[in-house]
C-alpha cells in the first residue's frame, strides 16, 4: 500500500458471505436477521456430490481476502475456474491451515484467529490474492448429517473487464511463484522503506497552539510520517485525544483526527503494530501512509487539552508525479447510540459516507461500551455508488475485523488487529482496527457503510470511527466531526469481575462425555461474557448441531457409594432447545432451555439416584425445539450432589 494511491480504478470490488439470506428489504424487520452462519448462494450437484455454492464469478478476476470460521471443520472447500467440471484445488475442511501451500506456514498472508484451535474450532483469514482468467466458484461439500453447523464466511473479490488478461491460480502458478509468497511475507513482517527527504519541526505546544510543518512546493508524496509526544507526567490517554491532527494538501483539508484515532488506538494510548501503522503506545507514532500533493502540502498537530506537550513532526518526502488521488482522514462520534439484541427493533449507524470518486483503504472503531456484554454483533453493510442492495454484506463486527467468535483479546497483524480490549464481557474500552492492504475498494460516485447496532445485550456505546480513504479532489467525507469541537469525558472503567466457583460443584466442562451421538457437538465456552448471572468457574460445557433424538452420557462417580440427590444448573438461550435428563436410564427431566436472553438455568432437580459399581449414569436427550427459539443447543454449567 506504500504506493496505494497508485492503484488503477479499472475493477470493481465485491464480497459474498455468509449472512442471513432473509436480509433482502431494508423497510423489513428481516433486514437485520442474524442467522448469518448458514447463508449461500445456492446448492448444487457436481458428479454426485452435493455441494454449497459460497461464491461464483463469471468474469476475469481474483479473490483478495477469504475469511472463514466453524465450530467444526469437517467437510471439503473446492475452487473451480474458468468454468472446469472437477475443482482445481481442494481443502480438506473448512480450514485454511489445510490449503496445501507450504510457503503459507507462519506467513502473515494466512492469519488464524485467535479463538482458533486445529480440528476443533475457530478460523482464518487468507490474504493470499488467488487469481482466474475467466471464473471462478468455490463450494463447500459437508459430511452428511452436518447442515446443522454454522459455517461462516466472506470472500472478497476484484472483477475486471472480460479483455482483461489473468493467469488463473493452480498448482503450476503457485510453484512459478513461491519465492513471491515467500517475500509477501518477509515484507509484511516488517515495514515499507521509505525513501526521500527528511523535513521536521519542533516545539513546546502550549494549550490552543499548533505546529506546523510546510512541505516542499513541487509534486510529491509523503512517503514516511512520524510524530512523537513527550507525555512524561501526564495522562496520556486525555493528551493524544486531545492533540488533533490536521493535513492539508494543495488548499484542501483531507485529514482532521485525533491523534490518538489516527494512530489506530483510538480512546486510550495503547500500541499498534501493522503495516501502515506502528505506534509504543507512549506517544510515538510511525505512519506510512501515503500522501500524495501536486504543489501544496501543510501537516500540522493542534493542542486542544490543558497541558503543555513536547511535539515533533517529521516528514520523508520524495518527489513524484502527482497521479489525482489525495490521502484523507476523517472522524466521526457517535455517543450514546442505542444496541439492542432484539432484531426487530434495531438501528443502523452510519458508519462512513464519502461521495465523489476514490478508494477505501481501512478505519478504526474505538468505543465505551456501556452494556453487560457484546455489543459487535451487528453487520457491516457497504453500498457502493448509490446501490440499493449492499455489494459487501457482512456477519459481525469481529469478522470484519478479520477475527471471530466475539474475542475481546487484543492482538496485532500487519492488516490490523484489536489495540484495547479491556475486559472479556467487552464492557468499558475496545478498538478494532483493518487497513485495506490488497482489498481496497474503488467507487466512482459514492461510498456508504452503515453498521447494525445489534448486541448481545441492550444498552448503549459511544462509538467513534476513523476512516483511512483516497479521493480525487472533488472527494468529501460527508459525515464526518470536527474533533476541536467534540468534548468527551473519559468513563471510568468498570470493574474486573472475578471468577468464582460453586463450593463442591462438579464443574460440567471437566466432566468428559462417555458417549455422544454423531453430529451432536460440544465445547467448552467461556462465559464471562454473559451479563446475566454468573457460571460456576466461568464455564460451560456448550452442546450444538445435534438434532431431535441426539444424547451425550456421562458418568458422576462421587467418592462414597451411595445414593444422591442430584441437582443440574445450565443455561437458557434463545438458540436453545429442549432436552430430557435421566439418571440411571429413570423417569427423565424435562426442561425447555428457551429464554429470550442468555441467562442461568436456575437449579434443575433431577431426582434421587443410586450408584453402581461407584458411578450415577446421567443421559441428556434433545427432545425437541420451542417454536421461539432459533436452535436445540444446550449448556451445562455445574452439577451438585448431596448424599442421603
Amino acid at each position: 500500500m506504500t504506493g496505494g494511491y497508485t492503484v488503477p480504478i479499472n475493477w470493481t470490488a465485491h464480497m459474498t458471505s455468509s449472512h442471513d439470506r432473509s436480509s433482502v428489504n431494508q423497510n423489513t424487520p428481516e433486514w437485520f436477521a442474524n442467522n448469518d452462519g448458514f447463508g449461500f448462494e445456492r446448492i448444487e450437484i457436481n458428479s454426485g456430490r452435493v455441494e454449497k455454492v459460497l461464491m461464483e464469478d463469471s468474469h476475469p478476476g481474483a479473490i483478495t481476502r477469504l475469511w472463514l470460521t466453524t465450530m467444526n471443520p469437517k467437510g471439503l472447500l473446492r475452487f473451480y475456474f474458468d468454468g472446469h467440471q472437477e475443482p482445481d484445488w481442494i481443502v480438506p475442511g473448512f480450514d485454511l491451515t489445510e490449503f496445501g501451500i507450504k510457503e503459507l506456514e507462519g506467513n502473515p498472508l494466512l492469519q488464524c484467529h485467535t479463538s482458533y484451535e486445529h480440528g476443533v474450532k475457530g478460523g482464518q483469514t487468507l490474504f493470499l490474492p488467488i487469481p482466474y482468467a475467466k471464473s471462478c466458484k468455490v463450494t463447500f461439500e459437508e459430511p452428511e448429517g452436518w447442515t446443522s453447523v454454522p459455517r461462516y464466511y466472506q470472500i472478497e473479490y476484484r472483477r475486471y473487464g472480460d479483455d482483461i488478461k489473468v493467469e488463473s491460480f493452480g498448482i503450476g502458478s503457485v510453484r512459478k511463484y513461491s519465492s513471491c509468497i515467500v517475500k509477501a511475507g518477509k515484507v509484511l513482517s516488517g515495514q515499507p522503506i521509505a525513501g526521500g527527504h527528511r523535513y521536521s519541526v519542533f516545539r513546546q505546544l502550549a494549550p490552543g497552539e499548533s505546529i506546523e510543518l510546510t512541505l516542499p512546493s513541487h509534486s510529491s508524496v509523503v512517503k514516511e510520517l512520524n510524530i512523537v509526544a513527550r507525555l512524561d507526567g501526564i495522562d496520556s490517554d486525555l493528551a493524544m485525544r486531545s492533540l488533533i491532527f490536521e493535513g492539508v494538501f494543495d488548499g484542501e483539508k483531507t485529514i482532521s483526527v485525533p491523534l490518538s484515532d489516527y494512530q489506530g488506538s483510538g480512546l486510550g494510548c495503547r500500541p499498534v503494530k501493522t503495516y501502515q501503522m506502528i505506534a509504543d503506545g507512549k506517544g510515538s507514532i510511525h505512519s506510512f501512509w501515503p500522501m500524495p500533493y501536486d504543489s501544496r502540502a501543510v501537516l500540522q498537530i493542534y493542542n486542544n487539552g490543558h497541558e503543555t506537550i513536547p511535539v515533533m513532526v517529521e516528514a520523508k518526502v520524495k518527489k513524484e508525479k502527482f497521479r489525482g488521488y489525495h490521502f484523507h482522514c476523517d472522524w466521526h462520534a457517535g455517543p450514546g447510540l442505542r444496541i439492542t439484541n432484539n432484531a426487530e427493533s434495531a438501528e443502523e449507524w452510519d458508519f462512513v459516507r464519502l461521495s465523489g470518486r476514490g478508494f477505501y483503504a481501512g478505519d478504526n472503531l474505538t468505543l465505551f461500551n456501556h452494556s453487560k456484554a457484546w455489543y459487535g454483533e451487528g453487520d457491516e453493510k457497504i453500498f457502493i455508488d448509490g446501490e440499493s442492495f449492499p455489494s459487501f454484506f457482512g456477519t459481525g463486527t469481529e469478522d470484519y475485523y478479520n477475527s471471530s467468535w466475539a474475542p475481546v483479546v487484543v492482538f496485532h497483524t500487519p492488516w490490523g488487529g484489536a489495540p484495547r480490549a479491556d475486559l472479556t464481557s467487552s464492557r468499558g474500552y475496545n478498538t478494532f482496527l483493518r487497513t485495506r492492504i490488497a482489498d481496497v475498494i474503488p467507487f466512482n460516485e459514492s461510498l456508504e457503510i452503515r453498521l447494525e447496532q445489534l448486541s448481545w445485550s441492550p444498552g448503549t456505546v459511544d462509538f467513534f470511527r476513523t476512516a483511512y480513504w483516497y479521493g480525487a479532489p472533488e472527494a468529501k467525507a460527508l459525515n464526518s466531526d470536527d474533533p476541536k469541537a467534540f468534548s468527551y469525558v473519559f468513563p471510568e472503567a468498570p470493574p474486573d469481575p472475578t471468577t468464582f466457583a460453586i463450593k463442591n460443584a462438579i464443574e460440567c466442562e471437566s466432566l468428559e462425555p462417555q458417549k455422544v451421538s454423531d453430529g451432536l457437538l460440544y465445547n467448552s465456552q467461556d462465559m464471562r461474557g454473559f451479563p446475566e448471572g454468573i457460571w460456576s468457574n466461568g464455564k460451560q460445557w456448550t452442546f450444538f448441531a445435534g438434532k431431535t433424538g441426539d444424547m451425550a452420557t456421562f458418568e458422576l462417580a462421587p467418592k462414597v457409594e451411595g445414593t444422591y440427590s442430584i441437582s443440574l444448573y445450565g443455561t437458557r438461550a434463545n438458540d436453545y432447545g429442549i432436552i430430557e435428563i435421566s439418571l440411571n436410564e429413570g423417569k427423565p427431566t424435562s426442561v425447555d432451555c428457551y429464554f429470550p436472553d442468555v441467562v442461568n438455568s436456575g437449579e434443575i432437580r433431577l431426582g434421587e439416584a443410586t450408584t453402581k459399581n461407584g458411578v450415577i449414569t446421567m443421559t441428556i436427550r434433545i427432545a425437541g425445539q420451542n417454536p421461539l427459539s432459533r436452535g436445540n443447543m444446550f449448556g451445562l454449567d455445574y452439577i451438585l450432589m448431596d448424599k442421603i
